[in-house]
């Protein structure tokens, strides 16, 4: 049976620590940032960032202060702090019970407790599917190779376990650049969001008979940031779901729409896409989520059996002999502790559906609980299973979780409202607005456990290179989970009192082009309404779904073809689905990094095909190579963070002040010059971005 507490680990070499309590405190300490960067980002644009690498960089610099630190605490580190992180992905669902007036703010302990059971149910979850997925599987997990070559390269001691071939050079890694990267995009946010001297973004809006156009471009370096980490073919599917919503729908719809008075360009365009276009892209994105989870089921199905035989062969004594390195915590463990979370996870829906004060029977009551929490459990599974997978195939920052969010909140509603409906509550608002509540209380559940358990194999796979013990790293898991429960809260309270959400501003007076947009959310609370009260906007996901199904086609067709072309469909349909300010900086930032990667790709070219330099200078050349990549994902995790943490920081000075500019240093009229201070900036910095990524000055 494995040791799961702290202590020392026998590598054959010496021994090196690996849970350890510093360890543990630092992991605490770095989730409260890298949860706050992601819940802030997530209620802001829809997005969210894999923390895993600048988590191990962050982990390596502070560590190196100790000299007896090693690889394998260091990745204890980041395997809790990216866990914390990611489990901020609940923000695509929660919000939602504010928006329909079921909750009043975040109340601390249902809130944390979703958190912590879906994240702890995630990490069970994940353990019998990391020998199929991980070890025995050609799955690539593109972070997880990412923090381990940065875990090698910054690490005093070896590696544990054998090199891959893409190992860097044994270069420091640059705390220096996740440094840089967070202090330009603090900086840059501070002057747009802070002194107000920089506006967000330019917008240009332009008719043409009836039909309206908008071309628009937002200012936000961590956007630019979360581009050039997806890369550029999501971000040319995702620009060619902005030209489907705003070159063709938008116009068609503002055209064929008469302008009702008194009403501006703007909002009536906006409106015309709030309300009718951004359906399509829900349909879009609810069929690119069930088209994956349709290839995933053989190669689930496969991984749980390998699995499981392979737990069968441990506990009837057939291989004895486990490595360390192969040692899971006890399939009995895992088992006691996914039936015992359901007893919390009871008492959370109880209180959950009790707290509504809508009178309700106790045959009905049950029902609805017993529903919401084997719903929970079940298809939380076959989630985690094809998260999982996902993970391994594009990486934790790809995967659709959103999108899973989609199905499953559309599953549950469908459910619910089958069981509710003979029982004469939807007849009365209070009645449906429970249902809905339940229906997003669940899936919130749901999205817990999907996103620690993409995460999860991820961190797991950086353990496999290194030579981790997968238990510990288990362990470690779960604390991060139970660290970011507590952490996530007050930040969603502290974020919703500044700036409230679109539609659902906590108090009067404040500025509604200043709320959060919470788009999944947004989403997902108008899908279960739509169908508790029968008014969802069937055309529109129809059109979407039909969208959906050519790009799944033509998809297809690219990869038969081979090459990199794709379109992903997931990214049409949040292109169709995202306010264009937000979609097009994205892309602007994967252009970058398509820019930085062709240059790359001609200098290595060069060095390969050239016969005057030797062997081993080409070798040493085309290592140095990977630095500049290496450079390219800190400075765009760093932006992302420092930007993140300067729209929390406003958060608590907008909240203590209550003023919604309250270091604002220019007043009305100065709105055109800081367009132009606006832009010059971004431009400077997206070229300083690049010139940086290519320089060899360390």
């Amino acid at each position: 049976m494995p040791q799961l507490g702290t202590g020392h680990v026998d590598t054959g070499d010496g021994t090196l620590r690996e849970l350890t309590l510093r360890g543990m405190i630092l992991g605490a300490l770095i989730t409260v940032i890298f949860t706050a960067s992601n819940v802030y980002l997530g209620l802001k644009v829809g997005l969210t960032f894999s923390s895993s690498i600048p988590a191990a960089v962050m982990s390596m610099g502070l560590l190196r202060l100790a000299r007896d630190s090693n690889i394998l605490e260091n990745n204890m580190v980041q395997t809790q702090a990216s866990a914390a992180g990611t489990l901020s992905a609940i923000i695509f669902v929660v919000p939602g019970l504010v928006m329909i007036g079921h909750w009043h703010g975040f109340p601390f302990w249902q809130t944390a407790g979703i958190c912590a059971v879906g994240g702890t149910l995630g990490v069970m979850y994940s353990i019998p599917l990391r020998r199929a997925l991980v070890v025995e599987s050609s799955l690539v997990y593109p972070e997880g190779v990412a923090a381990a070559e940065i875990l090698r390269a910054g690490s005093r001691q070896p590696a544990l376990a054998k090199p891959t071939d893409a190992a860097p050079d044994g270069a420091e890694p640059g705390l220096a650049d996740i440094a840089i990267g967070g202090a330009v995009g603090a900086g840059f946010s501070f002057l747009v969001s802070g002194m107000r001297l920089f506006s967000d973004g330019l917008s240009w809006w332009f008719t043409a008979g009836g039909a309206v156009f908008r071309l628009v471009t937002g200012y936000s370096l961590a956007l630019v940031g979360a581009g050039y980490l997806i890369g550029i073919v999501a971000g040319l599917a995702m620009l060619l779901g902005v030209v489907l919503a705003w070159g063709v729908a938008v116009p068609i719809l503002t055209a064929m729409t008469p302008m009702p008075a008194g009403s501006t360009v703007a909002a009536f365009a906006t409106g015309i896409w709030s309300h009718q276009v951004r359906f399509i892209g829900a349909g879009t994105i609810g069929i690119g989520a069930i088209w994956t989870l349709l290839g995933l089921l053989r190669p689930i199905a496969e991984g749980v059996r390998t699995s499981l035989r392979a737990m069968r062969n441990v506990r009837a004594g057939r291989d004895p002999a486990i490595p360390r390195v192969e040692r899971d915590i006890p399939f009995q463990w895992v088992a006691a502790c996914t039936l015992i979370l359901a007893v919390p996870m009871m008492v959370l829906f109880v209180s959950f559906i009790s707290s509504a004060g809508v009178p309700i029977t106790g045959k009905l009551f049950w029902a609805l609980t017993i529903c919401g929490v084997l719903f929970a459990f079940i298809f939380g599974f076959l989630i985690a299973a094809a998260c999982g997978y996902m993970a391994g195939l594009v990486g934790s920052s790809a995967s659709p979780i959103s999108g899973i969010g989609i199905v499953g909140v559309t599953a549950v509603s469908l459910l619910e409202l089958a069981l509710m409906s003979g029982s004469g509550m939807l007849s009365t608002p209070e009645g449906s607005k429970l249902g809905i509540g339940i229906a997003l209380f669940t899936t919130t559940v749901v999205v817990a456990i999907a996103a620690i358990a993409n995460d999860n194999l991820q961190d797991l796979k950086t353990g496999q290179l290194i030579g981790a013990t997968p238990s510990r790293q288990q362990v470690a898991l779960v604390l991060g989970c139970l660290a970011g429960a507590l952490v996530i809260p007050p930040i969603l309270d502290l974020l919703y009192a500044a700036y409230g959400f679109v539609g659902a501003l906590p108090r009067a007076g404040m500025d509604p082009m200043q709320a959060l947009a919470a788009p999944q959310a947004t989403l997902m609370t108008a899908i279960a309404t739509g169908i508790f009260t029968h008014q969802l906007d069937w055309t529109m996901i129809l059109i979407g779904v039909a969208i959906g199904v050519a790009a799944v086609v033509i998809d297809q067709l690219l990869e038969r073809r081979g090459g990199a072309a794709r379109l992903p469909v997931l990214a049409v349909g949040m292109g169709i689905y995202l306010p264009p300010s937000i979609t097009v900086t994205i892309v602007i930032g994967s252009f970058i990094g398509w820019l930085i990667a062709r240059r790359l790709q001609i200098k290595q070219g060069l060095i390969l095909v050239s016969e005057t330099i030797p062997l081993g200078a080409r070798e040493a050349l085309e290592k140095f190579m990977a630095r500049p990549r290496r450079r390219g994902v800190l400075l765009a995790s760093g932006m992302i963070v420092g930007e993140s943490m300067v729209g929390v920081l406003m958060a608590g000075i907008i909240g203590a002040s209550g003023n919604q500019a309250p270091l604002s240093v220019v007043g009305p009229g100065f709105e055109n010059a800081s367009v132009l201070l606006g832009l010059a900036a971004f431009v400077a910095v997206c070229i300083g971005f690049y010139a940086r990524v290519m320089s060899t000055r360390s």
